[in-house]
């Protein structure tokens, strides 16, 4: 039996990749890759309420539509006053050492490499620690939005 099932796993693997080499190449996504340094990248202003030297540089999507990317980056020892978005955040910090807070939880100190989720609607703040900026790769579910304080 056990037999039997890895040989159907396999063969519907196999037909799985024989249908994508037959898709048409134009229907393909192209791969791409960045790096916070990139000159391809077009960095952007944050919301006023953000510190002074914020910016921003969208990756892939686009920030008014849901599954957009972005790299997030503030000067080393900015403080990120307290806000909140609309859509769940998923994180991974690239550069520098930021403590970031969540409301009604503990601080945590994420190091280069370090993955973060934070909730939709769920006020936090943060403080880069290092003299080095801190950026944050910054996948967003919903539109790309920040809001100063709080949700009402």
């Amino acid at each position: 039996m056990l037999r039997h099932a890895r040989t159907s796993t396999t063969l519907t693997a196999a037909a799985l990749f024989a249908a994508t080499l037959a898709a048409p190449v134009g229907a393909q996504e192209q791969a791409i890759t960045h790096t916070t340094n990139d000159d391809s990248l077009q960095w952007g202003d944050c919301p006023a309420f953000m510190p002074e030297g914020c910016r921003i540089a969208v990756l892939h999507g686009d920030p008014t539509e849901p599954n957009a990317d972005i790299f997030y980056q503030v000067p080393g020892g900015a403080k990120i006053a307290r806000h909140w978005h609309e859509s769940p955040e998923r994180m991974v910090l690239v550069t520098g050492e930021l403590q970031v807070t969540y409301d009604g939880q503990d601080p945590a100190v994420l190091n280069t490499g370090a993955y973060a989720y934070g909730p939709a609607r769920k006020p936090h703040s943060a403080t880069c620690l290092s003299s080095e900026p801190c950026t944050l790769f910054i996948a967003f579910v919903d539109p790309i939005d920040a809001m100063a304080g709080a949700p009402e």
